[in-house]
């Protein structure tokens, strides 16, 4: 078989030492290739299925592929109970889309708070502790394309601000576009979260506080780079740790799998609690079930990754998934950016926004 994951140490070690306990097991083999990070948030995942039996796909995408048809509905073909009962927040409910379950999580993760032990006494613990660290440059985070959106989104659930409807964003959403304006360094614009930690981690950085960002276990992890980052829960504004925009992955199976079964098997075996707790914690993993969040040893190795962020992941917000949403992330994260830039105000660009949210609905 073949799969394809994302390339990063967190995306691919994982699957690939799972996939050598499974051919010990069975005896199927399993080849994972990769793609980039932003081809990852954007590929069409149809063009994906056609060629692997397995794919790592984004939550976003399920109502596209939903519609085309190009995956297998798990929970027609396995029992899911122990991994729906295992999800950490929304993760399995996530890949969920017309009653059927297109994918299962097998990595957990929403914007969280990153802090640098020796650079700040602790973790901001309220949203109005960040100004004097944008202002001495030890605050940023990432805005390239779709981080930008994806932290608007979280500063409207700690802002309160509901999204939906038919103008997605309400009037009071300018607040959340004025406090990510505040803190929108100009060198974050070409910056995604791996960029952000790489520079974070420099020896030489005083980069000490990013408040959102997609956590990333490895760089908790002792020996992983010259400086380790901790993690915390997003820092409270009027509520809160509430409505950070969940991330994280979960795997797939091709309905145009040569062995549909064995990939099915692999797929559930994979995203039990007990592979996700026992192989892709110890691998450099980032788990998608709530049995390696709980562990002790995964904790005790990640200076407390998963305690320490866990509410945040328990009230992340799922981002809409119908089939135009993709087309409207990638516009609306580009229009976002253009506003920031500008020094544009808030009113104009939430108007934007809401007009490509209302064709992405077409």
């Amino acid at each position: 078989m073949r799969g394809m994951t994302w390339d990063h140490s967190r995306g691919a070690d994982p699957l690939v030492a799972a996939a050598s306990v499974w051919e010990a097991r069975t005896g199927q083999a399993i080849a994972w290739d990769r793609r980039s990070l932003q081809d990852f948030e954007s590929w069409p995942v149809e063009e994906l299925a056609r060629r692997y039996d397995l794919i790592v796909i984004d939550h976003p995408h399920v109502g596209q592929v939903a519609e085309s048809g190009c995956l297998v509905a798990l929970d027609d073909v396995v029992g899911l109970a122990e991994i729906a009962g295992g999800s950490v927040g929304g993760s399995y409910a996530s890949y969920a889309w017309g009653g059927h379950q297109w994918a299962l999580p097998i990595d957990a993760a929403a914007q969280v708070q990153a802090w640098v032990p020796g650079r700040v006494a602790g973790p901001v613990v309220r949203w109005e502790e960040l100004a004097a660290l944008v202002a001495e440059g030890r605050a940023s985070l990432p805005l390239r394309p779709p981080h930008s959106l994806m932290s608007l989104f979280t500063l409207c659930g700690l802002a309160g601000v509901e999204l939906g409807g038919d103008a997605f964003f309400p009037a009071e959403a300018v607040r959340a576009y004025e406090l990510l304006a505040a803190v929108a360094d100009p060198a974050a614009f070409g910056m995604d979260p791996i960029a952000m930690f790489e520079a974070m981690a420099a020896p030489d950085s005083k980069l000490a506080v990013v408040p959102l960002i997609y956590g990333y276990v490895n760089y908790a992890l002792p020996g992983y780079r010259d400086t380790r980052i901790r993690f915390a829960d997003i820092p409270v504004l009027d509520h809160g740790p509430r409505g950070s925009a969940l991330g994280g992955t979960g795997i797939a199976v091709s309905a145009y799998a040569q062995d549909r079964a064995g990939a099915v098997a692999f797929a559930a075996w994979v995203a039990s609690g007990a592979v996700q707790r026992g192989i892709i914690a110890p691998n450099g993993g980032q788990p998608g079930h709530a049995d390696a969040w709980e562990d002790a040893e995964a904790n005790a190795a990640s200076g407390d990754f998963y305690r320490a962020t866990r509410d945040t992941l328990d009230n992340a917000w799922v981002r809409p998934r119908h089939a135009g949403y993709m087309a409207f992330q990638h516009a609306a994260s580009e229009r976002l950016n253009q506003g920031l830039r500008a020094g544009e105000d808030g009113a104009s660009v939430i108007a934007a926004l809401n007009e490509l949210y209302r064709a992405s609905k077409c």
